[in-house]
C-alpha cells in the first residue's frame, strides 16, 4: 500500500506543477519532490502549473485581476501538502490512503462551501454542517 501512496503523491505533484518526474530540469539529484518541497509554500505561483492559473486575457473586463480567492489558495496549499505527505522518503512517515481520502473530502467540502479553517500541518478542517457537500 505504501507504494500506492507514493505513486499517488507523485501524480498529485505532477498535476499541480505540470512537471513530470523525468523533466530535463531534474538533474544532479534534483527531483519533483525536492522541487516542490524547496519552493513551497512561499513560491506557490512559481511552481503551480500555468494552465491552472487564469490568464489576464481570459478575464472579462468587469472582473478584477487577482491571484486566488483565499479559499482557492488554502485548497491548493492543502493539495500540495497531501502530495508532499505521500512522497516522504520513509514509507513509515507517509500519510495513509485512508487519511488522503479524508483530507481530499475536506478540501472538496471547503472549496464548494467557501469556508476553510486551516489546522496544523496545512490540512483543512471543516465544520460538521458542511458534511452534506461530500
Amino acid at each position: 500500500m505504501n507504494g500506492d501512496v507514493y505513486s499517488f503523491g507523485i501524480l498529485m505533484l505532477e498535476m499541480l506543477t505540470g512537471r513530470r518526474p523525468t523533466d530535463e530540469i531534474f538533474q544532479d539529484g534534483q527531483n519533483l519532490h525536492k522541487f516542490v518541497a524547496n519552493s513551497f509554500p512561499e513560491n506557490l505561483l512559481q511552481i503551480l502549473d500555468p494552465l491552472l492559473v487564469v490568464k489576464e486575457a481570459e478575464l472579462s473586463t468587469k472582473e478584477e485581476i487577482q491571484n486566488f480567492t483565499p479559499t482557492t489558495e488554502v485548497c491548493l496549499v492543502s493539495l500540495f501538502h497531501i502530495g508532499l505527505a505521500c512522497v516522504k522518503e520513509s514509507p513509515k512517515e507517509r500519510i495513509s490512503m485512508v487519511d488522503v481520502t479524508r483530507e481530499l473530502s475536506k478540501i472538496k467540502r471547503a472549496f464548494i462551501s467557501g469556508k476553510v479553517k486551516v489546522k496544523r500541518h496545512g490540512f483543512i478542517t471543516t465544520s460538521r454542517t458542511d458534511a452534506s457537500l461530500v
